[in-house]
């Protein structure tokens, strides 16, 4: 489209231009070129007229430019683009290359006024002779006819877009006409800064500054004579001189321009010999865009951030508006990517479960900051490709740490680390880490079964069979045991004691959902083993929530958004809300801590550090999971089957055989190693203390009710926070039916049920007090030290038949 003319309908052409432009010249310039075309009087005086009346209000639309989306520490991650295009000021352009643009397209821009009478009439002459065409257009008319294609390509405004290149008088005439209104309105660099902005450099770089990053690697401003020279000629002819697919006609073009720069004395003779010595071929150091996701270093984090991206509100009202904005705005969006971490969490993961394993396994790790839903780190053992991919051969372009609208799928069942559900709702409810709760008798091989009935809301229509790793339960365990152990049938128990819609609520405010975004389905399955999906950085800034006392923080990636002029963007703050009581946050993580200390998932200590976290297995071993924390970091580790759902049992892993794969025998070191490296030179924090009450129970002063009928008895003790029931009765001088006395007594849990026991109404008559012996032994007295001697026993008398009553 920057093509020049070089055959004889572009000459014809250029003639009925040169008219066109001498007869405007010769109204503004009184007659200066009027004579050579034979214009009358009459002729000037309509043409004074309607040039007065074509539109002179000149408006360029903002450029469309690239944006940059940068890790944490400035580095770029991809540049999101519709034109590869970066602006820039005038000052941040070499002076060589600004002189060698102005050489070649408009040696005397400097000294007219928009149009010049002296180059038409130089392109007249060569054209004439037929030399080299040449065009008539001064720099600014070109920037007039650039911009006005640009604005007509930017409202998909395809008639305007033609008017812009049509070859006429009057578009001729138009073009002067703003040309000349915009000489008045702004200055010469800011004209030529435009141009320079606007310019298409070929091989899909627009404007000075994307192009010297394309072609050389370096910066506008670092441009040296030989490069300003290859540059500043491709704007005639960018296609037909792009030195990446032309480097001969780019030399040629380079060579031109560097003659003139020559002939207006810009540069030497020694300069010239020497920027013509320099093949073109050795010039380039060519610096491809990253124009998108898929070409970045991080194109999985990469693919998630723009995905979010069309999320905000404050990028546009509609998703094409964003997007739009994301492509042509310029802006620089700051991620929440931590590199270094980045680069220890790939590490560690692929180090215990490697890219493209023989076993087909996968493995993915997430990390959030608790309190704000910074999105640290995310990572997984695979290389990115557009394709369907081969988890074989470890490609695929599906982010497994992700939901489904932001480059994901549904996730994948997160087993026993539901359990920290059951545990927060429990603490709710009264239950003390002190205390126990109850469980059924269950090996790997024998199941207990929970009725129907049993199971309550959301249950099944059958038995619900529950396995545990050991042989274990039929009785109370400890809280705290049941936690480390990860007693199955101890949290089926407890899920269904305190109703599995309540836990599932729990998950719920707690962040826990799907890949689709829905809530955990509501069953004892789902809700107590972790029977439904979900994935890595959800369960990461779930569990983050514990870390932040109690506060949940949707995950965020964007840390700040800026626009092309530097100018921030204001961005809603990361929607966090307090979903738990801090006090339950610091006992759940109480218990939790146990897992590592002295449970199922030691692998994942931390050794002085304190950490939080729970284990995960799925039934048949195709998932296994580590979720934890520390007060500063959250990370949700998984490692499993992606795509074919078999056990693994008996596999090898970096030289690793694993019998059966469990959250703690792989996951958790995993999760170890990654959380070492992402907290080294973090201070050592200790989580917070709960109050004795979460300890111990909320205990409270069970009523007196002796005396009280039941139903007195049972709503004193109701309002007292307290369930009811007849245990028994006993022998009472209460009425019948009388409450007598309850267990416990004097203080209790509250919610606790007190057993009453009410009176039979009967007291047994005492028995008669033994009669006294016929003599009674005299008192020693005060000065007898010797004891009295004890009298001796009647002797008993047989009597013949029954004993009289």
């Amino acid at each position: 489209m920057h093509g020049r003319a070089t055959n004889l309908g572009n000459v014809i052409s250029l003639l009925g231009a040169f008219v066109a432009t001498a007869i405007v010249m010769g109204l503004l310039a009184a007659g200066l070129l009027i004579p050579a075309v034979g214009a009358t009087g009459s002729a000037a005086t309509s043409g004074v007229a309607m040039f007065d009346d074509l539109p002179g209000d000149f408006t360029a639309s903002a450029l469309s430019q690239q944006s940059k989306i940068v890790d944490a520490s400035g580095k770029i991650l991809a540049t999101p683009q519709e034109e590869n295009r970066i602006i820039v000021n005038l000052k941040d352009v070499a002076p060589i290359m600004r002189k060698a643009q102005v050489a070649i397209e408009d040696s005397r821009f400097y000294e007219h006024g928009g149009v010049d009478p002296r180059g038409i009439a130089r392109a007249m002459v060569s054209n004439a002779q037929g030399g080299d065409t040449q065009g008539a257009s001064t720099l600014t008319q070109q920037y007039v006819k650039l911009t006005l294609l640009e604005n007509a390509l930017r409202n998909n405004d395809e008639k305007a877009a033609n008017d812009a290149t049509r070859v006429s008088a009057a578009r001729k005439i138009q073009e002067i006409k703003y040309a000349v209104t915009l000489e008045k309105e702004m200055t010469k660099d800011q004209i030529l800064q435009g141009y320079m902005n606007l310019a298409y450099y070929g091989d899909l770089a627009y404007g000075v500054e994307a192009a010297a990053q394309h072609y050389f690697s370096i910066s506008a401003k670092n441009l040296n004579i030989p490069q300003a020279a290859l540059l500043a000629g491709l704007v005639q002819n960018p296609s037909r001189t792009d030195p990446v697919h032309n480097p001969e006609r780019a030399q040629a073009r380079r060579d031109v321009v560097l003659d003139r720069m020559h002939s207006l004395g810009i540069i030497t003779d020694k300069e010239l010999k020497s920027a013509k010595a320099i093949p073109v071929a050795k010039m380039l150091k060519r610096k491809d865009p990253v124009s998108n996701c898929a070409a970045s270093r991080e194109p999985y984090f990469c693919n998630y951030v723009m995905a979010y991206l069309k999320t905000m509100p404050e990028l546009g009202k509609t998703v094409p508006e964003r997007v739009k904005n994301i492509t042509q705005g310029g802006l620089t969006i700051q991620t929440t990517l931590n590199p270094q971490t980045q680069d220890i969490a790939r590490k560690q993961l692929t180090k215990r479960v490697p890219v493209g394993n023989s076993e087909g396994i996968g493995a993915a790790a997430a990390i959030v900051q608790p309190g704000t839903g910074k999105v640290i780190a995310m990572v997984q053992n695979t290389t990115y490709t557009t394709g369907k991919g081969s988890q074989s051969k470890g490609l695929t372009g599906l982010n497994w740490n992700v939901d489904r609208e932001y480059g994901g799928e549904n996730g994948f069942q997160f087993g026993s680390t539901a359990k920290m559900y059951a545990i927060v709702e429990a603490l709710k409810h009264g239950q003390s880490i002190n205390g126990t709760i109850p469980s059924k008798y269950a090996t790997p091989k024998q199941p207990a079964l929970y009725s129907p009935a049993e199971q309550g809301k959301c249950g099944d229509l059958g038995p619900w069979p529950v396995r545990n790793d050991e042989a274990i339960g039929g009785k109370p365990i400890p809280f705290k045991t049941a936690t480390a152990k990860s007693v199955n049938t101890a949290f089926a128990s407890l899920v269904l004691k305190l109703g599995t819609p309540n836990v599932r609520n729990t998950m719920t405010a707690m962040g826990l959902h799907n890949g689709y975004g829905n809530p955990i389905l509501c069953s004892p399955a789902a809700v107590t083993l972790g029977a439904g999906t979900a994935t890595p950085l959800t369960l990461a800034s779930s569990y983050a929530t514990l870390a932040a006392n109690g506060k949940y923080c949707k995950p965020n990636p964007i840390l700040a958004i800026t626009t092309n002029d530097g100018k921030a963007i204001r961005l809603s703050p990361t929607p966090c809300r307090q979903v738990i009581d801090p006090d339950v946050a610091k006992g759940a993580t109480e218990l939790l801590t146990g897992v590592i200390k002295n449970g199922t998932g030691t692998g994942a200590s931390l050794g002085s550090r304190p950490a939080a976290g729970k284990t995960g297995t799925t039934d048949g071993h195709r998932q296994s999971w580590f979720v934890g924390y520390t007060p500063q970091l959250a990370t949700a580790v998984w490692v499993g089957t992606p795509y074919t759902q078999f056990r693994m049992k008996n596999v090898r892993l970096a030289g690793v055989y694993y019998g059966e794969v469990f959250g703690g025998t792989i996951s958790a070191p995993t999760w170890q190693g990654i959380m070492k490296g992402a907290s080294e030179g973090m201070p050592i924090r200790d989580f917070d203390t709960p109050s004795d009450k979460i300890q111990n129970g909320d205990k409270v002063a069970v009523p007196f009710v002796g005396g009280l009928t039941v139903a007195e008895a049972t709503a004193r003790l109701t309002d007292a926070g307290f369930k009811a029931q007849v245990a028994g009765s006993t022998n009472s001088s209460y009425g019948v039916g009388r409450v007598v006395y309850t267990t416990p007594s004097g203080t209790a849990l509250r919610g606790d049920t007190v057993s009453l026991y009410t009176s039979t109404g009967y007291v047994p008559q005492a028995p008669p007090p033994p009669k006294p012996s016929a003599t009674t032994p005299p008192k020693p007295s005060a000065t007898t030290t010797a004891k009295p001697k004890p009298t001796p026993s009647p002797t008993p008398t047989k009597t013949k038949g029954k004993p009289k009553k």
